[in-house]
């Protein structure tokens, strides 16, 4: 009888082993494993990861201004496309932001007697975008605009015999539409879109004969308005480093 109680006790003894041990493999895990108090206050304490893929930062805006756009062609081109025109300086039109849109206008009835007269008109109009999160970047913006103009354009009410050709060279995209409108007398049209980065500019400028004088030549009317679109993107680029200029040496120069 006592060797065989002996013997019960190990058997006994042996059998608690596993308990023991998995009682404490479940203590064990309760200290790590998900689901437990303890999980959850350090989740809480932890720093929140980022869900999704970061948006990609938008690119800063090429243009941070406009120029004047009275000034932004010559003295002696405005002289070229209206002659006789009754203000030079241009007429400007109001903007509640001169910095992201701007507009100037010349007309002139050019008078020679018996040959009759030659009307122009002339106007630039410049809009620029910046990048904005929910609009998208400065140059997609501008871009959309740019083909909203070439469109516009081509619309234009009473157009006729419409011709629209890709104009390169005017900045980074560049078109012209080039239509004849019948009011009082035959109207020719050519309108010049262009686009450099984010500033779209838009050239529109028509001619008109009076009392006999010949009909304007569409082919140079076109060509004018090609050379002066070229001078008013140019003109953006110089008046934004103009004003990059003062703010550098505004900048003190590193030690």
């Amino acid at each position: 009888m006592h060797r065989s109680a002996s013997r019960f006790t190990r058997v006994l003894a042996c059998a608690a082993v596993p308990v023991i041990l998995t009682v404490a493999g479940c203590s064990s895990d309760s200290g790590k494993g998900s689901g437990s108090d303890g999980a959850k206050k350090s989740t809480a304490s932890s720093p929140a990861k980022p869900s999704g893929k970061a948006s990609a930062a938008l690119e800063k805006a090429a243009f941070a201004s406009l120029p004047d756009p009275c000034k932004s062609i010559a003295t002696a081109t405005v002289d070229s496309l209206v002659p006789e025109a009754k203000d030079k300086n241009g007429t400007a039109t109001k903007s509640n932001d001169l910095t992201t849109r701007a507009s100037c206008s010349w007309n002139g009835l050019d008078e020679d007697g018996l040959k009759g007269s030659q009307y122009r008109w002339l106007s630039i109009s410049l809009v620029r975008y910046d990048s904005h999160a929910s609009l998208g970047s400065a140059n997609k913006r501008a871009e959309d605009q740019y083909n909203k103009q070439v469109e516009t354009a081509k619309a234009t009410e009473g157009a006729h015999d419409v011709k629209v050709e890709a104009a390169g060279g005017i900045g980074d995209q560049g078109s012209s539409v080039v239509f004849g409108v019948k009011k009082d007398v035959d109207f020719f049209n050519t309108t010049i879109v262009a686009r450099t980065q984010n500033v779209v500019v838009t050239l529109d400028y028509n001619g008109a004969a009076y009392e006999g004088a010949g009909a304007p030549d569409q082919a140079k009317l076109l060509q004018d308005a090609i050379v002066a679109a070229k001078e008013v993107v140019a003109s953006v680029g110089t008046a934004n480093q103009q004003q990059k200029q003062p703010e550098q040496q505004a900048s003190p120069s590193p030690q």
